[in-house]
């Protein structure tokens, strides 16, 4: 569902992603880890559509983002770090404009509108203004409307921020679920425990992939005499300070 080969984006002189690599299948959560500036954030623009490459190949449910960009973008979902709904609209007014937006109108459009407030369980505030709502509501209706025109690949850039652990575990199961009916999910966090609920890890360091496995075949990487039982974070670290020893010496 997503191929990246060679990913190249330079800024001017500098190169903040440099020929990266990996693919992510239908069905399976890659999650994207990476210190502040690692160009993780870059990467995931890219593939959005919101950025365009400098070079390499990025192809996004079959089609060529150098090419098809908007093709693309109407195949994939979306949810920011930030809140980034209308806020002074309610949650049925908000998710009726993204319906438009995403072509779905007329009774169609209405019937995905109440289908996802369904799903979703907010029909309760489905007349209160989005601004208002708490965080973990307000979290649950931009998921919601990421997936309003059930898209084949959902982006997710730091979706649980600020939000407390058991909204997160909510949000995680609906994401799991929406994995096991095939959608496939590319997710930036700088929570390591949440880096568990992902197939397979991407770590960016410098604008290089430098390590790309499945959480414990990551932890058993860096396992040691002395770090018998290594978790993620303690993979994280060592794999990062490898990589930039590694790029010093060259």
């Amino acid at each position: 569902m997503i191929e990246v080969r060679d990913l190249v984006r330079r800024f001017g002189t500098f190169t903040a992603v440099d020929h990266v690599n990996f693919t992510v299948s239908a069905g399976e959560i890659f999650g994207l880890l990476g210190p502040n500036g690692a160009g993780k954030s870059t990467i995931f623009r890219m593939l959005c559509g919101l950025l365009r490459p400098s070079d390499g190949v990025a192809r996004v449910a079959g089609q060529d983002l150098m090419r098809a960009a908007a093709a693309a973008r109407a195949r994939i979902g979306y949810m920011a770090q930030r809140f980034s709904l209308y806020a002074e609209l309610t949650v049925s007014e908000n998710l009726r404009f993204f319906a438009r937006v995403y072509g779905l109108r007329g009774t169609h459009g209405q019937a995905a509108v109440d289908a996802t407030l369904a799903r979703f369980e907010l029909e309760n505030v489905a007349h209160s203004v989005s601004g208002a709502l708490p965080l973990g509501l307000k979290q649950r209706l931009a998921l919601a409307a990421a997936l309003l025109h059930e898209p084949e690949i959902l982006f997710l850039d730091e979706p649980t921020s600020g939000v407390d652990p058991l909204t997160r575990r909510d949000f995680w199961t609906r994401i799991g679920v929406l994995a096991d009916s095939g959608v496939a999910v590319l997710v930036t966090s700088h929570f390591m425990d949440e880096a568990e609920y992902c197939d397979r890890l991407g770590i960016v360091s410098d604008g290089r992939m430098v390590a790309t496995d499945t959480p414990g075949a990551l932890r058993r990487r860096v396992r040691t005499a002395a770090l018998p039982d290594p978790t993620l974070e303690d993979a994280f670290i060592e794999i990062v300070a490898a990589a930039g020893q590694k790029a010093q010496a060259a």
